[in-house]
């Protein structure tokens, strides 16, 4: 039964984070810094790295990524390497904050370091892919605008495990 109800809320929340990819993507963050997101869909990795730990967290954010590129069109697209090289250094830094750091950090902490890490991650692969060094000068722009992303991501990450019935959060 708790290995049931733990696939039906991972699924769940691989779902809900397909949904707040596709609803960020129409929010037109380029016009205040050019590929810059809210970051929206984080909220459920770092739901998933709190409920299920880092084995639950990662498949949920894996799934996410993925489904949401073959869903949108864009696997195997330089977005698609984009997304995955971020989402994956950006999962790390909060799990590896969160293991051992969780008594310094705040869970909205935990969520800037994933935040900052994030933009860190798609620098590092748009570098591979346009061989131009410039594009690190680019990074303390993004930088910034992760400290309000990850604050609201962290927020809502805080007030939706406070009213998660009992019962899912046991299922760690």
């Amino acid at each position: 039964m708790i290995r049931t109800r733990k696939t039906v809320v991972i699924g769940l929340l691989v779902a809900m984070g397909l949904i707040l990819h596709f609803v960020e993507s129409m929010i037109p963050m380029t016009a205040i810094v050019p590929g810059a997101k809210l970051g929206l869909a984080n909220i459920v990795s770092l739901l998933g790295l709190v409920l299920f730990g880092f084995q639950g967290g990662f498949q949920i954010l894996a799934l996410r990524i993925l489904l949401g590129a073959l869903l949108a069109g864009t696997f195997m697209t330089i977005n698609f390497y984009l997304s995955i090289a971020g989402g994956l250094i950006s999962f790390i830094s909060m799990f590896l904050a969160y293991r051992f750091f969780q008594d310094k950090f705040s869970l909205v902490g935990i969520s800037v370091v994933g935040a900052a890490f994030h933009n860190l991650g798609q620098i590092i692969v748009a570098y591979f892919i346009i061989a131009n060094p410039g594009i690190f000068y680019y990074l303390p722009y993004l930088v910034l605008l992760a400290v309000p992303t990850g604050i609201s991501v962290g927020l809502v990450t805080y007030f939706t495990l406070r009213y998660l019935p009992g019962a899912v959060i046991s299922i760690n």
